[in-house]
């Protein structure tokens, strides 16, 4: 059977992807293998890009020896102004990023995490060291949700199996469960990390949070930051390694919102935001849109002509 998934760069498409299909060919035409392509599928990532710094001469200068003041770049300590340009990084022009300082500095996970979270996998991207920062705080944030930093025991806040979460985080955990999930196939790993940092925020600002939610949470946490995930496996006295265990399943009726989010235009522009029970027919979405105050300021005391109703989504009134 081919391989499920190749990813790779279309700059190596020679080196690796065309390779190895010449040589699946020669062993399909042997009869040596059942298939003619190695890879059921092919995705290409982008590549990730870095800011250069260069003077009227053409040289480049390295990014620690620039100052940025107001959105133009100077060399450090001048006023001699360089061009910033956002290009392939290259040592010829002093903006490769090492991953090794990164590790040193935030460690491995942290360094995964913001190359994952940096967009949409298939786009070409800048690297900016400085953003590096705010995984590391989701990460640490969720390390204190385990574990005391001050006396390195479990937090306070961890509780047993018999003290379920209340309905709002256990809601959002299974909702985390599908939404990474179905990320991860769709190669979405920006967003699923978004939706992560969504469930520490809220776990954060719990009073009590469970083990069997913790350790449901770190199991997904797991692919994206595999050191952590494993450390609070272990501090919660769970057995075995986490990358062995199962991904978990989600509850289809706690995915479910009970209330959504309906717009409510005026004349194809935005005038007022509605929460309403799910699954509103369009005659009460109607009734509750032309029932809207900050809707009805921008009628002009006018009767509306017609109603297009979206349902779950929009309701527009035309005047």
């Amino acid at each position: 059977m081919p391989v499920d998934l190749y990813i790779g760069g279309v700059e190596h498409a020679v080196l690796h992807l065309l390779y190895a299909r010449f040589w699946q060919k020669v062993l399909y035409d042997a009869g040596l293998v059942s298939t003619s392509e190695p890879f059921a599928r092919l995705f290409n990532q982008g590549m990730i890009l870095a800011y250069s710094y260069r003077d009227e001469s053409g040289k480049y200068h390295h990014p620690d020896t620039v100052d940025w003041r107001d959105d133009r770049v100077f060399l450090a300590g001048t006023d001699q102004p360089l061009e910033a340009r956002v290009e392939k990084m290259s040592k010829s022009k002093l903006n490769v990023a090492n991953p090794d300082d990164v590790i040193d500095r935030w460690g491995a996970d942290t360094l995964r995490l913001h190359e994952l979270f940096m967009g949409p996998l298939h786009q070409q991207k800048p690297w900016q060291t400085k953003d590096t920062d705010g995984l590391h705080r989701f990460l640490r944030r969720t390390w204190r949700l385990v574990v005391d930093e001050r006396t390195g025991e479990l937090a306070g806040k961890v509780g047993d199996d018999g003290a379920a979460p209340g309905d709002d985080l256990e809601r959002q955990l299974h909702k985390t469960i599908r939404k990474v999930g179905e990320d991860i196939d769709s190669l979405d790993m920006n967003t699923a990390i978004s939706q992560m940092m969504i469930w520490v925020n809220a776990a954060t600002a719990a009073d009590r949070v469970s083990r069997q939610a913790l350790t449901t949470f770190l199991k997904i946490l797991s692919p994206f930051a595999p050191h952590l995930a494993e450390e609070l496996w272990s501090r919660l006295g769970c057995e075995g390694l986490i990358c062995h265990q199962d991904w978990p399943a989600y509850d289809p009726a706690l995915v479910v919102d009970e209330t959504i989010n309906v717009v409510v235009q005026v004349m194809g522009k935005k005038r007022d935001v509605l929460q309403v029970p799910a699954g509103a027919d369009p005659a009460t979405l109607e009734e509750l849109a032309l029932a809207s105050e900050k809707a009805r300021r921008f009628m002009n005391g006018k009767e509306a002509r017609k109603v297009i109703v979206v349902p779950g989504r929009l309701v527009n009134i035309v005047v």
